[in-house]
């Protein structure tokens, strides 16, 4: 099993297929090759190992990236006990 966490498309490079993403403040360049949608700048997807998976929803990515806050926030909030 694993964690993707949504990530917002910052810039896309057609000519490379890759695209510049952003995930949660972080932003790194992922590969383009294997993802079957359309996107756009402003779009979310899921990534794994480096590759764009799947485009999500906005509402769905903001959704799940409150959720992970939560999960951060709650794990700080036990190491600062």
């Amino acid at each position: 099993m694993c964690l993707s966490i949504p990530s917002q498309v910052v810039s896309i490079n057609k000519k490379e297929k890759t695209c510049i993403v952003d995930t949660m403040g972080t932003q790194r360049e992922v590969s383009l090759d294997i993802l079957q949608d359309e996107i756009e700048v402003g779009d979310y997807v899921l990534i794994h190992i480096g590759y764009a998976m799947n485009k999500i929803s906005k509402e769905h990515a903001l959704e799940s990236l409150e959720l992970y806050k939560q999960i951060v926030d709650s794990m700080q909030e036990e190491e600062n006990a």
